[in-house]
């Protein structure tokens, strides 16, 4: 790189960094005495609104007979309520110019709607209807099971190497309920029953589980009375929820298998448990996934698919949780490499992190790449809704919106090789070969 190459690179970084650390998001934050924690953004620049509603529920506080739970009532509480008829819950956002979704992960479940802004108590009022007056009956229950059956059907079982959260963690989890999927089984949400999606229901989406987080075009005071208004009156929840306290033991060996399945392309996929996220560990963790397997340039990427050309897709991504998460490391082979030489390959890339500490050039690249991919996370109101609750949710700290950016910035190029070293265990990990269903042996 000449002189004029580095001095543009460096007047990037340095206006990326200076960004991140000066767009401070305001906010406040308080409780109702029904224990709803509630966080408000102002941002009068749009006339824009988000609401959304965090649920501090997934899939690792349901029973190991009653798997995929939090999963289903992401889709229930969408049926309808005491005020809204069947069906019409996407009718009133969606006639009023706005969108909505939900998502469950391992450890929460996510509700928002984005509206004009003038719609503000439109949000709240349907938030607050399916917190107090969920429908839950035996027609949306059943329209509900066929619904998770079909999805799971489409976006898992029928996708190539859609089963590999599933086959993998079952394998990297012998007694934390981390073992099972949010997607959850068709078979216990067959056997539960009405009386027992009510229990689930009435333990877990009340208020003093629940975080209000709302961005956007909105006054401060007006919002709090227009929330005080829906939500002052629900009762606080007080049946014991199921909190996971169980401690999963070192890995301490290789768990290697193979998965037939409807592909072409055979795959390699590794697995590694981490330090739950959070912790100066795992952002260490996330620079080193960056460093592995994003852009073209990325060494797993370089070596694998442009050097050896033994790959035609490879990545790594963390998976943070609450508890240990994992660090999965995914390849899927070109044609003529087996996955035996596939693995070895990927075990060299990792091989050769543990043992070599990035240049200078690579850092402030990878330290850019971190910096921009956390300024896009909060770029719209709906994102720094989530953020806010994320963080007060699992740091108890919702300014880590403004601070976290702060933990980036303080890892280092050793401490990557040290996090390298200490979790991409080749002897303790979990090790899964795709192979099509036709090399299977009857």
């Amino acid at each position: 790189m000449n002189r004029y190459g580095l001095l543009a690179f460096l007047l990037i970084s340095t206006f990326l960094t200076i960004s991140a650390q000066k767009n401070k998001i305001e906010f406040e934050e308080y409780d109702l005495p029904n224990g709803l924690h509630v966080i408000l953004h102002q941002d009068n620049s749009t006339p824009i609104v988000a609401v959304s509603v965090l649920y501090h529920v997934g899939s690792k506080n349901e029973r190991s007979d009653r798997t995929g739970f939090a999963h289903f009532f992401e889709h229930l509480m969408f049926e309808g309520s005491k005020n809204i008829p069947r069906g019409e819950y996407f009718q009133f956002v969606q006639g009023n110019g706005g969108n909505l979704n939900a998502n469950t992960s391992f450890d929460r479940t996510f509700y928002y709607e984005i509206l004009p802004s003038n719609q503000l108590g439109l949000a709240l009022w349907l938030e607050s209807e399916r917190m107090l007056h969920l429908q839950i009956d035996s027609i949306g229950v059943e329209t509900q099971r066929k619904v998770i059956k079909e999805e799971k059907k489409q976006r898992l079982d029928n996708q190539p190497y859609g089963s590999i959260l599933e086959e993998t963690f079952k394998r990297a989890y012998s007694v934390h309920p981390y073992q099972w999927t949010p997607i959850g089984s068709d078979q216990y949400i067959d056997q539960a029953t009405i009386d027992e999606f009510m229990e689930f229901y009435k333990t877990y989406y009340v208020p003093n589980n629940a975080t209000l987080s709302i961005a956007g075009d909105i006054k401060i005071e007006e919002a709090k009375n227009l929330i005080e208004t829906y939500f002052s009156e629900i009762p606080k929840g007080n049946r014991k929820m199921n909190i996971p306290n169980v401690v999963e033991p070192p890995l301490t060996k290789v768990i290697q298998d193979t998965v037939y399945d409807n592909i072409q392309l055979p795959a390699v996929i590794q697995s590694y448990r981490i330090a739950p996220q959070g912790t100066a560990d795992f952002y260490a963790l996330e620079m080193l996934t960056t460093y592995l397997s994003q852009g073209k340039s990325s060494i797993l990427r370089k070596a694998l698919v442009d050097d050896k050309q033994s790959a035609v897709f490879t990545g790594a991504f963390p998976l943070p949780m609450e508890d240990e998460g994992q660090f999965l490391i995914f390849s899927i082979a070109n044609m003529g490499t087996s996955v035996q030489d596939l693995q070895h390959q990927m075990d060299s890339i990792i091989n050769y992190v543990q043992s070599n500490i990035m240049d200078e050039k690579s850092f402030q690249k990878l330290q850019n790449q971190v910096i921009s991919n956390f300024v896009e996370q909060t770029s719209t109101q709906v994102g720094i809704a989530e953020a806010l609750a994320n963080y007060h949710v699992y740091f108890d700290d919702a300014n880590l919106i403004n601070t976290e950016i702060d933990k980036y910035l303080a890892v280092t190029p050793q401490q990557i090789q040290d996090v390298a070293k200490k979790y991409l265990n080749l002897n303790g990990r979990v090790v899964l070969h795709y192979l099509p269903k036709s090399a299977q042996k009857n």
